[in-house]
């Protein structure tokens, strides 16, 4: 008689859990105050899974591990459903659902490339057509690729501080790149002629930051190395790129000059486009504007980075980004490139 009881007992023990479990399952939450109820009718300090978890001390002892896993269950299953209501009732995607989905859109405002870019990437395209590649380096550079190989004697000034950003790497002492012809030595160094670069990049020179000059800046430098070439080639490279970023009527002249890593060296001025080289504030009523540096590259620059200057000759040209920027869209100050004025960039917008 008393196994009839406890079993009887155990059955409705089972019952009353059927019976909890179906309720859970069947309640409607549909915001926070019904989720709230929800907690509270089960989950909270006076609700039925606190009473029910009571009765387990009138179980009888062998019956209380599977009367006591099947009340974890429905504790399991009542915690599930309010944690998975919180969540959907909490994110931010319900909010999203309450947005009038025909509503006009917004434009966006449509950014632009820097013009900087622009250039530069016209300057690449423009000798890419005439089969130069392009070539990158590090910024942070050794004396041999920034100085020696480029045959830039020990007195240089350009090696004083006042020209050049000197840092400690590890005890010993590198520069930032004062030009990409860094870049040159490189390619020289592991590439057997011909060849056919350019070094597009970013440049620094411990120089006053005014209106025409500024402590980094971005260089384009070309160069050119195979049999017999001569300076007839490089003064109608520099007229073709000429014609090409300024106009079919530019014209160009060449002006001696000195570089340590070119011999002979020159520089070359550009026609004036802005008074179509009648003379103006801008040319200073000359008609020409300076626009690079060039010059065949010396023997000793050859022979350093191990290429047999009797077999073989070149020519190197640089030029300033800004400054061809400057040229080209009538910019009159170098400070405007880096200081992301809205305004200034805004009239590039349709350079993309």
């Amino acid at each position: 008689m008393v196994g009839f009881k406890v079993n009887r007992f155990l059955q409705s023990m089972k019952d009353k859990i059927e019976s909890i479990i179906e309720e859970i399952k069947n309640f409607s939450i549909k915001d926070t105050a019904s989720l709230e109820k929800f907690r509270i009718h089960f989950l909270g300090t006076k609700g039925v899974l606190k009473d029910l978890f009571g009765t387990l001390k009138t179980v009888a002892n062998e019956d209380k591990k599977e009367v006591g896993q099947l009340v974890n269950n429905v504790r399991a299953l009542a915690e599930e459903k309010f944690n998975t209501h919180k969540e959907s009732l909490d994110s931010p995607v319900t909010d999203s659902l309450k947005i009038d989905t025909s509503r006009p859109g917004e434009n966006s405002e449509v950014g632009s490339r820097h013009p900087l870019m622009l250039v530069r990437s016209e300057i690449i395209e423009i000798f890419s057509r005439i089969g130069y590649s392009v070539s990158e380096g590090p910024e942070i550079e050794d004396d041999w690729h920034n100085f020696s190989a480029l045959n830039f004697p020990p007195e240089h000034p350009a090696r004083d501080m006042q020209d050049t950003f000197f840092i400690e790497n590890e005890g010993e002492e590198m520069a930032l790149r004062t030009h990409t012809s860094s870049v040159q030595v490189r390619v020289m160094e592991n590439q057997k002629p011909p060849i056919r670069t350019i070094s597009p990049g970013r440049v620094f020179r411990n120089e006053a930051i005014s209106a025409r000059a500024h402590c980094f800046f971005h260089q384009v430098e070309g160069l050119y190395i195979d049999k017999k070439v001569s300076f007839a080639d490089l003064k109608q490279t520099l007229l073709y790129f000429a014609k090409e970023m300024f106009g079919e009527n530019a014209q160009i002249r060449l002006r001696p000059s000195y570089f340590p890593f070119t011999e002979p060296s020159a520089e070359v001025d550009v026609s004036c486009s802005i008074c179509n080289a009648k003379g103006c504030n801008v040319c200073k009523n000359t008609g020409w504007l300076e626009i690079l540096g060039c010059g065949m590259v010396d023997p000793a620059v050859l022979e350093a980075c191990g290429i047999d200057s009797k077999e073989y000759s070149g020519f190197a040209f640089g030029m300033g980004i800004e400054r061809i920027t400057q040229l080209k869209y009538k910019v009159n100050d170098l400070r405007l490139y880096s200081e992301n004025d809205v305004r200034f960039l805004k009239q590039f917008t349709g350079g993309l």
